[in-house]
């Protein structure tokens, strides 16, 4: 188990195949991909060609979505961490519904950025969260993202928040 970054109550670690049914579970729990504009996994071999095909790539880079756990008992909470988009560099963020609203989304991103910055060297970081999605909005507000303007992301309409490497 490689562990990327650690925090006050979490640990971020790298994906594994052997993941897919910790993240099919939490693909399929209600309200976790209503602001997501993704097809819905049909079952936990789908989620391993997720991990092969999007997640374990981007760690030849030090990127990735990062499995996110508990320190205090080792659960598994959801995941967080950088991708390549494009020419940009995006942060993300999903969480089972029991871990919502107790601080670990807003934890775990401050996290990640602060890697990206500081260790990665990058100079901008940027995240989208769905218009109607004011949670995801405070989190990113909260990790002292700025907002920068509205648009449309893969067909929804989204705020668009950056982070720059000298404002943190």
């Amino acid at each position: 188990m490689l562990i990327i970054l650690q925090t006050e109550r979490l640990y971020l670690r790298q994906f594994t195949e052997a993941d897919a049914p910790i993240i099919y579970h939490l693909n399929t729990q209600p309200g976790v991909l209503q602001y997501v504009p993704e097809p819905l996994l049909t079952s936990e071999d789908h989620a391993r060609e997720v991990i092969i095909n999007i997640i374990l790539p981007q760690y030849k880079n030090n990127l990735g979505r990062w499995a996110v756990h508990l320190k205090e008992n080792d659960a598994f909470i959801g995941w967080c961490g950088l991708k390549q988009v494009g020419d940009a560099i995006d942060l993300g963020y999903r969480f089972l519904p029991s871990a919502w609203g107790k601080g670990y989304a807003t934890e775990a991103a401050t996290a990640t950025l602060m890697y990206g910055h500081q260790q990665l060297k990058l100079e901008k970081i940027i995240a989208h969260a769905h218009v109607n999605n004011i949670a995801s909005q405070k989190v990113l507000e909260n990790t002292g993202m700025q907002f920068v303007g509205e648009g449309m992301d893969e067909g929804v309409p989204v705020k668009g928040y950056a982070s720059l490497h000298n404002k943190l």
